[in-house]
């Protein structure tokens, strides 16, 4: 038994060792670009492709994450947010004022000792989980920087870096677009992932009722992240 653990544990240090090994080839270094007027007019044709002012006047939007784990409906329009998981939590998220969301467990109301651990986690699945629903029209958030980058092919693309707000600030992603300014896919450099420069798809777009694009999965390799059944509507 204790040679069968030492192998597998020496196994699994290998292995661990081997993962690095291809993370850290496989990374590629974050690109420089240059920031000012071509970047935000790039930024722009990429919010007109999409029809930013009907996300603007969508007031509500529902979608999921990690198979239906996370389930979100969002009032932009009041900054409100109903997160669920687990089946049994369900947290009232106030964008506008944190200490007035509410927290229930199986329909009723959570103690006070724990409601803040979970307005926490909340927040966090929320800000995670948005990114990856509407990623494109945040590009012009407070604490953003927009730099075009020269692409390997010649095209230009649009390296957004978020210098503050969410969960993770400093992490940076270059959307790369169709001639229309129409984003399909972007690299990330990201604090939560070793290996820079992953890609994810944006390919697989929604038009909702209220006439806003959103994604309804993506594609990071072999791994499909769905958004669930998603819907933007007034």
């Amino acid at each position: 038994m204790k040679r069968f653990l030492k192998f597998f544990g020496a196994f699994f240090i290998f292995g661990i060792l081997v993962i690095v090994i291809l993370a850290w080839f496989a990374s590629e270094e974050l690109p420089k670009g240059d920031t000012g007027p071509e970047a935000d007019s790039l930024a722009y044709k990429m919010l007109n492709a999409l029809n930013y002012e009907a996300y603007q006047n969508t007031r509500f939007l529902e979608w999921s994450y990690q198979g239906g784990k996370n389930q979100f409906k969002w009032d932009k329009s009041n900054g409100l947010v109903t997160v669920k998981w687990d089946d049994d939590v369900r947290v009232e998220l106030n964008l506008n004022n944190l200490k007035n969301s509410k927290v229930f467990r199986n329909g009723a109301p959570e103690v006070a000792k724990k409601k803040q651990k979970l307005i926490d986690k909340a927040l966090k699945n929320f800000n995670n989980d948005s990114f990856w629903l509407v990623a494109p029209y945040k590009v012009f958030d407070k604490g953003t920087q927009r730099s075009i980058v020269t692409l390997e092919d010649g095209n230009h693309g649009l390296l957004v870096t978020y210098s503050s707000g969410g969960t993770t600030p400093g992490d940076s992603y270059l959307w790369i677009l169709n001639e229309n300014g129409f984003p399909i896919a972007y690299k990330m450099w990201v604090s939560i992932i070793p290996i820079g420069g992953l890609e994810a798809s944006w390919d697989e777009w929604l038009v909702t009722k209220s006439g806003a694009y959103l994604p309804k999965s993506h594609k990071l390799g072999p791994v499909n992240l769905s958004m669930g059944d998603v819907k933007g509507y007034n």
